[in-house]
């Protein structure tokens, strides 16, 4: 070859690697600084059509969508004593006393007794733009209370909580990218047992990372995107995840033809071009999947779809440039202190052959170095082929078992005690206040109404079952005065007699809702923290009747063209979806009678829906890329039983690298987090090691060509089939 030649060959591969040591180092960091562009404002992400944010909207003209409250609770110190006018006194001074002007929105409100006599409230508006000065003006919030002589003074309500939510994903750049960094890294050890190639795939994933969050940075910086604590937590994990995924069943790839023939140049071009199909259609399930999200109304979703799309396709691009020129400049030394021994053995093996052909190559598996490590996969291949028949029938058995638990997870909430994993002050203090006041105080429902029409539609709302008192917003002055009126519209504040996070709050919220508008020409709207609940629930349920249908169309249409077939994709979707009702089913065990949650969060199925089906179409296009390879040549019994073979083992690694990395989402104290952590690995893990290794190698063995129709492997046959 040409020394001209030669240089461009190594010169290519260098640029690469350059280039992107040059997005790594230049972008890198924008993973840490996506949590500047972040916000954790639940009212950010509210339903876009619901009444409740309707309302907020409303609210803007009374000057009330301005502030963010934090209710201070006092309780008497001494058991059986009660507060006195004194201490109500002290504690209406102190929320009026020494308060930096510069963290307020408005007057706070006298301290009011409850009617045990045991306690005071009163509510502090604060500024709803102070960031990260929220702590430093709740601190002296409570250091003005504790001035109350006798009483223990706690903070709750919308401030209190928004700074624990701030404190939970406080540190989730350095914590979750290491927690996971580190799972994976082991299990490449593990797997590849060599030192380099670990590592390689590694700074690959991190690139891709600082790439994705570098584009997602500039695009919620100019408010094109959202992106809150959960978006950003998610994305780590899913580049990570993803990359490491595609990383594998490449170098896995690479493994065999470097095993093969000795130029690493076209060792990397041929498991590039053999890899390259499955990779891009794995990658636009996800991609396409996450975008269908789009069709939801709730900002959150939405965001999560284009963020986790980027991120997709940044994973993708790390895996098809970067990792094959950084292949190509280690060649066999990436494998290091593994070594790479020529195939000695084969399976299913063929006599009178003495040395490796492409066939039984490809056969061989995803490169073991002695050709006898598929021993497992081996013997998994055998009983599918034996017995295929019983082979399914129990996976589908053991997922219709775990299935049948599914209705009994609740997805309409979780409380506000919930929501936290460990304790949080604003719930011990929310806790508090329901002990002593209606359980909807502090967080009233909020009625905006035509002005004309107040006594009605105050008359109405105070005649709701679970409405334990009503009154109007004020013109500012002494208590009492004239309601105020902005663009001829008031605003009348209903507290519920049920605590505001509550099923039995929403359920009052509904009624309250059916009272005012049935009063004439009012043109009233429910609103408050109830309603936002309410309608986020419902809108949760409605993004499900829409996206879930939309996402196996995606799908299907992928495999339909990857595959050629109709009737494989149409399996491969319906033992996928099994899987994920399947893990619901063992979810709602775990969750409910293990963990003690009375449900989860109504956008947890939704998100669990997208990523398992998803990601678990990924594992068995990986495998069903090979098998169709295998039959092109062999037919579809031994197609089957090769392509198990060959993809056992990096598949189930893909697997348990991604199920590790998702289960580091534990590491953040919150309920949704947990449980899509869990939702997610367990199910990869279960897609993994039943769906991919036995239900659906077992099905297509049984079936046999006819599992490829309409395509032509559904009419080839042959002596073994």
């Amino acid at each position: 070859m040409p020394a001209s030649s030669r240089f461009t060959r190594w010169l290519i591969p260098a640029v690469l690697v350059a280039l992107w040591l040059l997005v790594g180092g230049g972008l890198g960091p924008y993973a840490g600084k996506l949590g500047e562009v972040a916000t954790n404002d639940q009212t950010a992400f509210l339903p876009r059509s619901a009444e409740s944010t309707q309302v907020v909207e409303a609210q803007k003209a009374f000057r009330q969508g301005e502030s963010l409250p934090v209710i201070v609770v006092w309780t008497v110190r001494t058991a059986g004593t009660k507060i006195d006018a004194r201490q109500q006194e002290d504690a209406t001074r102190a929320l009026a006393g020494p308060i930096a002007p510069g963290f307020l929105a408005g007057p706070s409100s006298p301290a009011v007794l409850s009617a045990d006599g045991r306690a005071l409230q009163g509510v502090v508006q604060l500024k709803p733009d102070l960031g990260e000065e929220l702590p430093r003006a709740l601190e002296e919030v409570a250091a003005a209370a504790a001035k109350v002589p006798g009483a223990d003074a706690r903070l709750a309500g919308p401030a209190a909580s928004q700074a624990d939510l701030a404190d939970a994903f406080a540190g989730i750049d350095g914590l979750l990218l290491g927690v996971a960094l580190v799972a994976v890294l082991l299990i490449l050890l593990l797997v590849y047992r060599s030192l380099l190639l670990p590592v390689v795939i590694i700074i690959g994933a991190v690139f891709s990372l600082g790439l994705a969050c570098a584009i997602v940075y500039a695009l919620a910086d100019r408010g094109i995107v959202r992106v809150d604590g959960q978006v950003q937590g998610i994305l780590s994990i899913l580049v990570i995840g993803a990359a490491t995924d595609y990383a594998l069943l490449l170098t896995a790839r690479f493994r065999e033809e470097l095993q093969a023939r000795p130029d690493r140049f076209a060792a990397v071009r041929a498991a590039l071009r053999r890899s390259v199909g499955p990779i891009t259609a794995s990658a636009g399930t996800v991609a396409l999947g996450l975008l269908a999200l789009l069709l939801s109304d709730l900002t959150n979703n939405r965001a999560l779809g284009p963020v986790g799309a980027i991120g997709i396709v940044c994973a993708v691009l790390s895996t098809l440039t970067f990792l094959p020129a950084a292949l190509v400049l280690l060649g066999r030394a990436a494998y290091w202190p593994a070594k790479l021994l020529g195939r000695a053995a084969y399976w299913p093996a063929k006599t009178g052959r003495t040395r490796p052909t492409r066939d039984t190559r490809d056969a061989a598996g995803d490169g073991t170095s002695d050709g006898t490590g598929h021993g497992i996969w081996k013997a998994v291949a055998s009983v599918v082929d034996r017995a295929p028949r019983k082979v399914w029938a129990l996976s589908l058995a053991v997922l219709l078992a775990c299935a049948a638990f599914a209705p009994t997870l609740n997805a309409k909430g979780v409380p506000l005690e919930e929501i936290f994993v460990n304790d949080a002050p604003s719930v011990a203090a929310q806790q508090t206040l329901s002990e002593h006041f209606p359980g909807g105080s502090g967080n009233p429902a909020v009625v905006i109404t035509d002005a004309g029409r107040i006594d009605e539609v105050t008359q109405a709302a105070r005649r709701t079952e679970g409405v334990a008192a009503v009154t109007p917003l004020t013109a500012p002055g002494p208590p009492g005065g004239p309601p105020l009126v902005a663009n001829g519209k008031v605003l009348l504040n209903a507290t519920l007699e049920a605590p505001s996070d509550s099923r039995s709050a929403q359920q009052t919220v509904v009624l309250l809702r059916q009272a005012v508008h049935a009063v004439p020409d009012a043109d009233a709207l429910v609103g408050g923290y109830s309603a936002q609940r309410y309608d986020t629930q419902r809108t949760a349920e409605n993004d499900r009747t829409l996206i879930i249908p939309v996402v196996l169309a995606i799908i299907l249409i992928i495999l339909a063209g990857l595959l050629r077939s109709v009737l494989m994709p149409l399996l491969l979707v319906g033992t996928v979806a099994l899987s994920f009702v399947a893990t619901l089913g063992i979810s709602a065990i775990v969750f409910q009678r293990i963990l003690g949650f009375s449900g989860t969060d109504s956008s947890v199925p939704l998100y669990g829906f997208v990523f398992l089906v998803a990601l678990g179409v990924d594992y068995n296009i990986f495998l069903m890329t090979r098998v169709r390879e295998e039959s092109l040549l062999h037919g579809t019994r031994q197609g089957v039983l090769r392509g198990l073979v060959a993809t056992g083992g990096v598949i189930t690694s893909a697997g348990v690298v991604l199920a590790a990395t998702f289960a580091a989402l534990g590491v953040i104290p919150l309920a949704f987090m947990l449980q899509i952590a869990f939702i997610v690995a367990f199910g990869v893990l279960l897609d993994t090691l039943v769906v991919r290794s036995l239900l659906v190698p077992a099905l297509v063995r049984d079936i046999g060509p006819t599992a490829w129709w309409p395509g032509t492997l559904s009419h080839a046959t042959t002596k073994n089939e």
